[in-house]
């Protein structure tokens, strides 16, 4: 015998040491060990004070849901509260993530402890099987759903099925109601602007109201209507519809018979609301009487109606209808159609 076999342990100490022998099977099924039935298995009581708390939790979701609606109407957006340890918050974000927060907790922490109290945990060991689904295994899922169903008690637990049920149909609502924060409504916003009869142009750049004299020939001239403050609180929505923008141009160089009907002594009136999506247009070119949009280039010739010429622009600028009055330019009407970018509305 070497002196390496000498220094190797024999079969008696290994076998004494628990290790296997090479007559054992190292891959045998050790089994499952004995099943610990839970105080709701055998005790009825448990099981109702079980199903009682999971209908709480699931009650306490549809009351939860109903706060988060209940706070997205009567909670202003702008009102602020301290809460502690937070600090000044605004109210109606805190109030939403909270009863959001807790209704959809309360489902969870309730079909946590139904699973956990109520639904059969026997474990149960079963042989593996081939990928494809033979008429026999299809039985014997369908068998193994009927069990599953009939363990878990969705049947019997009337109680926890209908507060359940009732728990998932209300809180999908949260997700309904907070659509409403895609936008206000419009109603008829985007049909009319600041332009009324009688009100003055006012320069954008000086704030004083306009005279026919202040327009050049060949130049470009912003407006606003009178008593529109740039320190306003809403003043950069109402800018949106109302800016505009004159050119002087030779009368007998104006193509379009209403376009010159709606000017005075050449002098043109449109909207500066680019019609594709809503730029400020800002390039005129004196030459041509065409204004350009500078974010996708839609062209329109002033001299023939603010018709469109180039560019994905759907229709042409809206024109306003001026006039003066002691010496003023003013409007005599309203824009005839709305402004700014198409909308599916407008018939």
């Amino acid at each position: 015998m070497s002196e390496t076999e000498e220094n190797l342990p024999s079969e008696r100490e290994t076998l004494h040491e628990g290790a296997v022998g090479k007559a054992d099977n190292p891959f045998a099924d050790p089994g499952l060990p004995a099943h610990e039935h839970r105080v709701q298995d055998i005790d009825e009581r448990a099981a109702k004070r079980s199903e009682r708390t999971v209908a709480m939790l699931f009650l306490v979701s549809m009351l939860a849901t109903v706060a988060f609606i209940a706070s997205y109407v009567a909670i202003p957006i702008d009102k602020i509260v301290y809460i502690f340890p937070l600090g000044h918050v605004s109210g109606l974000n805190f109030a939403l993530g909270l009863t959001l927060g807790v209704a959809l907790f309360c489902i969870g922490a309730g079909a946590v402890h139904w699973a956990r109290t109520l639904m059969s945990d026997e474990e149960v060991a079963d042989d593996r099987h081939p990928i494809e689904a033979t008429p026999d295994v299809k039985a014997k899922v369908l068998a193994d759903f009927a069990q599953g169903a009939k363990e878990s008690q969705f049947g019997r637990r009337k109680l926890i099925r209908n507060t359940m049920f009732g728990a998932l149909a209300l809180v999908p609502l949260s997700g309904v109601v907070l659509l409403r924060d895609l936008g206000p409504l419009p109603e008829k916003k985007l049909r009319t602007t600041g332009w009324k009869r009688g009100v003055r142009l006012v320069n954008q750049s000086t704030n004083l109201p306009l005279r026919p004299e202040d327009i050049a020939v060949g130049s470009l001239t912003f407006a606003k209507p009178e008593g529109l403050e740039e320190n306003d609180e809403d003043f950069a929505n109402k800018i949106a519809k109302d800016a505009l923008m004159l050119v002087r141009i030779q009368p007998q160089n104006i193509k379009d018979k209403q376009e010159l009907a709606w000017s005075h002594d050449g002098i043109v009136a449109y909207s500066k609301i680019c019609t594709h999506v809503g730029c400020p247009i800002s390039l005129y070119e004196q030459q041509t009487h065409h204004v350009l949009c500078p974010c996708h280039q839609s062209t329109f010739d002033l001299s023939d109606g603010g018709r469109v010429i180039f560019g994905p622009a759907g229709h042409a600028l809206p024109q306003l209808h001026i006039t003066v009055k002691d010496g003023f330019l003013e409007a005599a009407s309203e824009f005839a159609e709305p402004v700014g970018p198409s909308f599916w509305e407008r018939g």
